[in-house]
């Protein structure tokens, strides 16, 4: 695998090519100032709305002006993200932030004036006015949240303290992304050199456990020495949350988190009973591990290595896009022929660099085309990856192609179907053209992996969120040795009793980017479900689920989430998705302990 240390070492077709937003900076600061004199105009309508054509207006207006700073805004967060450490990008992107700030101050009238009409003074202003036709659905959905709509003064206030409010996010970006100085490790050479994330991701898997062990402490390392102060952000990130829920009268910061996308909080606490009543294939699955590994202490840093040995496949990232394309066939020629484009047009920046923002992503980018970030390390988990990655891209595609601005940008709640729908096609691929019994151990053994990760790891993460929202709201303390034991339970309680605890262990909470933005990742595990059900009716050739698939994917946000899965035949509101997944998991877990 190659390694680049600067940016402009990679090849300029696996680097994205952000001209398709802004040609130049000239262009952006172009917009800027066509965003502020729109933020300015906008404000004129406060108080001034009293017909169905001056409402027409101050949406249109309003809806321009959220194309525009989508487009400004994202070029700015992607520059940043080629490189967290350059401060001219970073500069750009305080800009947009305080940008954003002033726009929700000028519009922060409306929804208090909204809902100060009745709903019969509404309707007449829709009927009066033909264009309000576009905006009604949204206009009369806004009445749903009546209850939890301050006035215009305090709307206004609240609006203000937004960049405030994010501060303990954006404190705890800064340093995960560019602060953070990982521990030294070996390299081949024998030298000591400084762990990166693409290296870690690596060498956490090698078959060597001293080398392992050694990556594992030298990861950790920062983020226990700055355990305060994450832990600080952490916290200050959980109490607004809860906080901003008392104040709009929600219930609890989970029914906050769940009121946008109307689901019930039942689907929250169902999908964490019921993992935890089926957990017993997760625990088996870690004593083959111990058992297969031949250990005496099972640690946390032997979880990830793959049981079966000597299967080390280097994947290029062309070989890789190639297995993409074969995989996802089932899907039919319109959808290979857009992951053709997105290679082609440069919509990939594919490299890890030195202060590239670590992880992978995609962003949509509505009326130009989707962004997907990578830190391609020519591997297996890098297939799966582009594969993920990809399918949310297309997701992006289809709905901005099918949908107008106001319904493209879909649901987080319904985009990790997408993604896993892909995964799941591409291990199924690998299985059924894999002849090399070694190798089909090896894809089996990952395809666990991966749901446990995917999976059971993103409950556990959603009940350690729950645990933490709940102490806030009950007055509790919120610190290094809190985030810490509740971490350690869970961890113990969804991984079984045979895992040693390091001291890192308990520190996991202090790694993950989720916890702030509340209330997110059990997505991930709810997607799952929806797309093991998915991609096996898919693979079965059920053209009734293969069509409503791909409509669900041109849907966007054109209903709620929960009635757009069941339009494809999963209803969450049920157990039977999650049950079925975790069935499938403990099928996988026993043809493993077989072979």
């Amino acid at each position: 695998m190659k390694t680049y240390k600067t940016r402009n070492e990679v090849p300029v077709e696996e680097k994205w090519n952000l001209a398709d937003i802004y040609a130049n900076l000239p262009q952006w600061e172009e917009d800027y100032n066509r965003i502020e004199k729109m933020a300015e105009e906008i404000k004129q309508y406060d108080g001034n709305i009293s017909n169905g054509l001056s409402l027409f207006q101050y949406l249109k207006l309003r809806e321009d002006l959220s194309f525009l700073f989508g487009k400004l805004y994202a070029y700015a967060m992607l520059k940043v993200d080629e490189n967290t450490r350059e401060t001219e990008s970073q500069a750009y992107l305080d800009r947009a932030k305080q940008l954003s700030v002033k726009i929700n101050s000028s519009t922060s009238f409306f929804m208090p004036f909204l809902l100060s009409l009745t709903e019969e003074t509404l309707k007449d202003y829709i009927a009066s006015e033909e264009r309000l036709k576009y905006f009604e659905e949204d206009l009369i959905d806004s009445f749903r949240y009546k209850p939890h709509v301050l006035n215009k003064e305090q709307e206004a206030v609240l609006s203000q303290l937004g960049e405030a409010l994010s501060a303990p996010s954006n404190t705890f970006g800064m340093i995960n992304n560019a602060d953070i100085k990982f521990g030294d490790v070996t390299d081949e050479a024998g030298k000591k050199v400084e762990l990166t994330r693409g290296m870690y991701s690596k060498l956490i898997e090698d078959e060597d456990r001293g080398k392992r062990r050694e990556a594992y402490k030298a990861y950790y390392q920062p983020y226990i020495q700055l355990k305060n102060t994450i832990a600080s952000t952490l916290s200050a990130t959980i109490k607004n949350n809860v906080t901003t829920a008392r104040i709009r009268q929600y219930p609890s910061a989970l029914e906050k988190g769940l009121f946008g996308d109307k689901v019930p909080k039942e689907v929250y606490e169902n999908l964490i009973q019921t993992t935890k009543e089926n957990i017993n294939s997760m625990h088996q699955y870690t004593r083959i591990r111990k058992a297969k590994l031949g250990l005496d202490d099972l640690r946390q840093y032997d979880l990830t290595v793959p049981l079966v040995s000597g299967v080390k496949q280097e994947i290029t990232y062309e070989e890789a896009y190639e297995t993409m394309c074969d995989a996802l066939s089932p899907l039919g020629n319109e959808y290979i022929e857009i992951l053709k484009t997105f290679k082609r047009e440069k919509y990939l920046d594919v490299r890890e660099t030195p202060g590239k923002r670590s992880g992978a992503y995609n962003l949509g980018v509505y009326g130009v085309h989707p962004y997907i970030l990578l830190n391609h390390q020519d591997d297996l988990d890098s297939l799966f990856t582009l594969v993920h990655e990809c399918g949310h891209g297309v997701h992006s595609w289809l709905s901005s192609k099918h949908q107008p601005q106001i319904s493209a940008r879909y649901s987080i709640f319904v985009a990790e179907v997408a993604s896993t729908v892909n995964e799941v096609l591409l291990i199924n691929h690998l299985l059924k053209n894999e002849k090399d019994e070694q190798i089909r151990k090896y894809l089996i053994n990952h395809w666990i992996d991966q749901f446990k990760g995917t999976f059971f790891t993103q409950v556990m993460f959603a009940e350690f969120e729950k645990k933490i929202h709940e102490m806030a709201e009950k007055g509790l303390p919120l610190n290094v040795e809190v985030f810490s034991k509740t971490y350690e339970e869970l961890f113990r309680e969804y991984n079984g009793e045979e895992i040693v605890f390091d001291n890192e262990v308990k520190f996991g909470w202090s790694r993950i980017p989720h916890f702030y933005r509340p209330f997110y990742v059990y997505k991930y595990a709810t997607g799952y479900a929806s797309a093991i059900h998915l991609a096996t009716k898919i693979l079965e050739r059920d053209e009734q689920t293969l069509t409503s698939y791909l409509e669900f994917l041109k849907s966007g946000s054109a209903d709620y989430p929960l009635n757009l899965l069941k339009k494809t035949g999963v209803d969450l509101t049920s157990r039977e998705p999650i049950e079925n997944a975790l069935k499938r998991f403990s099928q996988l877990v026993e043809e493993f302990s077989n072979l």
